[in-house]
Formats: C-alpha cells, sequence, structure tokens
C-alpha cells in the first residue's frame, strides 16, 4: 500500500478500489490509517480484550454501515455537520454494537473472553461514543479511521 500510494509501484485495480476518486496518494491517508489502526489494536490487545473488539467492530461494522446507510437513506443531516446524517450514525452505533456482541460470544465460544451484561453495556457506550465522534465536523480535519479507533480504545480504558 505504501508503495502504490507514494507512486513508486503502479497498481490501477488497487487504486481503483481502495480509493474515492482515483488517486494514488489517498491511499496514504484514509486506507493506510485503517489498516494501521486495526493492526495495532490486534497488535496490543490481542484476543483477550473486549477494547480490541469495540475499537474493531466500530470501524470495520460501524463505520462501513454509516457509509453505506448514510448514502442510501440519509436525507436528514445531522444539525451540526451537514455532511453526515442520522440514518448513517445510528446505522454506525447500531451496527459497531451488534458487530461487538457478535464478536464477545464468538471468542468467549474459545474461551479468550468472558461474556457479561457489564462488557455488553460497555460496548453500547463505546458504539455510541464513536459513532458521536464520527459525527462531528472534525472528521474532515482528522481521518475518522484514526478518530473512530482512538474514541473506541480510550473510552474503552475507562469502561472495560
Amino acid at each position: 500500500m505504501l508503495l502504490i500510494g507514494s507512486g513508486m509501484w503502479k497498481d490501477e485495480a488497487t487504486v481503483k478500489s481502495m480509493s474515492r476518486f482515483g488517486d494514488h496518494r489517498e491511499l496514504l491517508k484514509g486506507p493506510l490509517y485503517y489498516v494501521l489502526t486495526i493492526t495495532g489494536a490486534c497488535a496490543i490487545y490481542w484476543r483477550t480484550s473486549p477494547i480490541a473488539i469495540a475499537a474493531i467492530c466500530n470501524l470495520c461494522a460501524g463505520d462501513g454501515m454509516a457509509d453505506i446507510v448514510g448514502r442510501r437513506f440519509g436525507r436528514q443531516k445531522i444539525p451540526y455537520n451537514k455532511n453526515k446524517s442520522v440514518a448513517g450514525s445510528a446505522a454506525m452505533a447500531i451496527s459497531g454494537f451488534v458487530a461487538s456482541v457478535g464478536f464477545m460470544h464468538y471468542l468467549a465460544a474459545f474461551g479468550y473472553v468472558q461474556e457479561s451484561w457489564e462488557m455488553i453495556l460497555g460496548f453500547l457506550v463505546v458504539s455510541l461514543a464513536s459513532s458521536f465522534v464520527e459525527s462531528l465536523p472534525i472528521s474532515t480535519e482528522l481521518d475518522d479511521n484514526l478518530t473512530v479507533t482512538l474514541t473506541s480504545i480510550l473510552l474503552g480504558n475507562l469502561v472495560f
């Protein structure tokens, strides 16, 4: 990704699949942050921490669904950020939460985490907070792949 994003290696198919505007330099922003934050969460919190579950699920499922639902059903905009929609933010919170609970069950089946209502409540709090932070106008300045993951990790350290 670094080689393609820097222009040292040409791969138009990869650029088209990972960028919004077809510019190879885009790979050095959002997609790179996405890979680095997920890799970091896995490296630091590997398998046994609800913090990694929350961070990865809010970024992958939550932020991914926010884009899909927001584009399709996002007519009603958030008052403080006209680039974001109520539907997209709701989809992010719900999808991040549901995915987190699903992964908690999956990892518990292998003995990596202990299922609990406290963990489920923590996932709800982290998913709501991540969705709120993603909806803020700062996401134009800071990539939401960073803000969503950092919010999940920082708040996760407080609630888990």
